[in-house]
């Protein structure tokens, strides 16, 4: 999928980065949480990136939080809490069972494919840590999140297709064949609560 750079915590006023300081209200409490029975948190954030984790720079910044950032293709870290891992989420296999103390992951689900794909995904998740945070977007969320278009989700792939060939849509450039067109529209798969309830049963 060719993307549209665009970064939703450049602007600290916008709704984008004050949706994502609430949600992160929640990993906050998993972290310190953590931090009080052990004194120490070390985070893999499976497809995440040190960009993300502006929307809590204060809390993360504590000596005592670690995060490993996994993600497919190479990254630098700046941060001092930080490690960039070139490596698969679905493929970790040479990561022990409960290695780390909280495994988090941020809109990655729904980007690696088939059902068979997110569950050797969810998998890890469920093996790494003893407590994990997984968001994805919401199929029956009126608004499809990388697209910025209303119902989009809920079209035929046929007519998706073809819009994306007309215009620019949120995230995604505007494709000029029909095989990046298509691309484009499997690339996000969104699911819904039966669903996630399926890949994680143990969660909440």
């Amino acid at each position: 999928m060719t993307t549209i750079t665009l970064d939703p915590y450049a602007n600290v006023r916008s709704l984008d980065f004050r949706f994502r300081q609430k949600r992160y209200a929640l990993v906050k409490t998993l972290i310190d949480s953590i931090l009080a029975a052990q004194g120490r948190c070390r985070i893999i954030d499976l497809g995440g990136t040190e960009t993300y984790w502006r929307i809590a720079s204060d809390h993360i910044a504590d000596k005592r939080i670690s995060v490993d950032l996994v993600n497919l293709g190479p990254m630098e870290a700046t941060g001092a809490n930080f490690k960039c891992l070139n490596e698969d989420a679905r493929d970790l296999v040479g990561f022990p069972d409960m290695s780390y103390d909280l495994v988090h992951s941020n809109s990655l689900l729904e980007h690696v494919g088939t059902w068979n794909e997110m569950l050797k995904l969810a998998a890890n998740i469920r093996r790494l840590a003893p407590a994990y945070f997984v968001q994805t977007p919401y199929f029956w969320f009126p608004i499809e999140p990388h697209f910025r278009l209303p119902l989009f989700h809920w079209l035929p792939e046929s007519w998706r297709y073809r819009l994306i060939m007309e215009r620019d849509f949120g995230y995604v450039k505007r494709a000029t064949s029909v095989a990046d067109a298509v691309r484009a529209v499997q690339d996000a798969t969104l699911l819904d609560k039966k669903q996630m309830s399926a890949l994680f049963p143990d969660a909440a």
